[in-house]
């Protein structure tokens, strides 16, 4: 059955021909790709003989397979392929990866990551905003079995920029790189990570949605690079206890709608932001505990942004809700004029979600026209003691959750479908992880 043309016409990629597009290219197969609740990417792999059907009505799939909040007698689940973000994967020219938005029963899924992005962007143009990210992907390289770094002669005690560890992965990270410029990315420097074995690749920044699909790919392009070369990448927040965690650092700026003046930019501002900006800002700061149940999503994340000092010297993790000018120990720094950092979420931030959020947050702050409180430059490693007044991000997944669940303002923002499937199946995890026993346990009270 066809899905109603609705759906199609607000896309400016309706008219794009996905079998067209695959005589032109040699693809052979495209994968129709959606991202769940929890971040997974699932797909289908479709002959280019039968896509053209599935452009007109989408790949089908069952629903309560995966992380959203269905049952098994919920209709069939459509992903809806998304032409104007198709990746044609560099390291296998015949496939070609394409974004999805859920679909049943001829309505958009409205707990479905993309599609809860897409109304955040549209809300934003509404009020005549662009949002334009870029994230910062920080991911280790291990053994395949996942016990330990891949590298044993990386065992520097400040690890950060070395360079002989990062030429020993040279193959890795250049052919991934390679892959970036050759897409378009504008990929503009990658560095070993403060801690051993770990890594980061930086390309420019785009709007929210064009960031979001990159972040995905990316996510998929650097495990499968890392396995054709017997190797595993991991995302995973906080892999091990002694080394600082993966951060996915957002950048954040807000353009009138074609993209060409800064709204964020004031000139006259001692660090360059505008009444927006700042307004903008203020939307983070005031929904930062709930904002954590997205931006840190596992129950392995408050290991990182609750973490004691790593082997390196400072975790690179907030703690607490506070911000600043260009000084890495908060949670928000401005780092330049017109612009600036979200340093709380983690690699298992779903890509979609985590732009929705700020999103949300931020056109919360505007309409609010909410203050960001008192800037703060002090260094929080050292002196963060002595703030008294600065809320404290949540100790575990569960105050995470309690957090957003009191936030209504965000919670209706991102709407009551997402939200509630959201605090569901999260509620679930933390329960099923709560009666796990830990080795932890038997070691310290066996003998009780």
């Amino acid at each position: 059955m066809a899905h109603d043309a609705s759906i199609l016409q607000d896309k400016t990629e309706a008219d794009l021909d996905l079998a067209e597009i695959a005589k032109q290219r040699g693809i052979r197969y495209f994968m129709i790709s959606y991202t769940d609740l929890f971040g997974a990417q699932r797909a289908k792999l479709v002959p280019t003989a039968a896509i053209a059907e599935m452009q007109k009505d989408g790949a089908g799939f069952a629903g309560f397979a995966t992380w959203l909040d269905m049952t098994p007698a919920h209709p069939d689940l459509f992903g809806l392929p998304d032409p104007s973000a198709l990746i044609q994967l560099p390291w296998k020219k015949e496939v070609a990866w394409v974004p999805a938005d859920c679909v049943m029963e001829d309505k958009h899924v409205q707990q479905s990551p993309r599609v809860v992005l897409r109304n955040q962007v549209a809300k934003a143009a509404a009020q005549g905003l662009r949002v334009k990210t870029g994230v910062e992907c920080e991911f280790f390289l291990i053994n395949a079995d996942g016990t330990e770094i891949s590298d044993e002669h990386d065992t520097a005690s400040k690890p950060c920029y070395d360079q002989q560890a990062l030429m020993r992965r040279y193959d890795v990270i250049a052919e991934i790189c390679d892959y970036m410029l050759e897409l378009g990315w504008g990929a503009y420097q990658n560095d070993h990570e403060d801690a051993n074995g770990q890594f980061e690749m930086n390309w420019n920044f785009d709007d929210a949605m064009v960031t979001a699909d990159r972040h995905s790919f990316f996510k998929f392009m650097v495990k499968s690079i890392a396995e054709k070369h017997g190797l595993r990448a991991t995302f995973m927040p906080k892999p091990f206890p002694n080394l600082t965690g993966n951060g996915c650092h957002a950048h954040i700026s807000v353009w009138d709608l074609g993209g060409q003046t800064n709204a964020f930019f004031d000139p006259t501002d001692e660090i360059g932001l505008s009444g927006q900006g700042y307004a903008f800002l203020g939307g983070i700061m005031r929904h930062a505990e709930a904002l954590a149940a997205i931006t840190n999503p596992t129950v392995n994340s408050y290991k990182r942004i609750n973490a004691p000092r790593t082997t390196s010297g400072a975790t690179w993790a907030p703690n607490s809700v506070t911000w600043t000018g260009n000084n890495r120990t908060h949670m928000v720094r401005v780092p330049g004029k017109g612009r600036f950092e979200l340093r709380l979420p983690d690699g298992a931030a779903n890509p979609y979600l985590l732009q929705a959020i700020i999103l949300a947050a931020g056109l919360s702050g505007i309409e609010k026209k909410a203050h960001p409180g008192r800037r703060l430059d002090i260094d929080m490693y050292q002196d963060g003691h002595t703030v008294t007044d600065a809320p404290k991000l949540p100790l575990n997944l569960l105050d995470a959750l309690r957090a957003y669940d009191r936030d209504t303002e965000l919670k209706d923002a991102l709407g009551a479908e997402f939200s509630n499937a959201y605090i569901k199946l999260k509620m679930q995890e933390w329960n099923s992880y709560s009666t796990h026993f830990s080795q932890w346990e038997r070691e310290h009270t066996l003998n009780v």
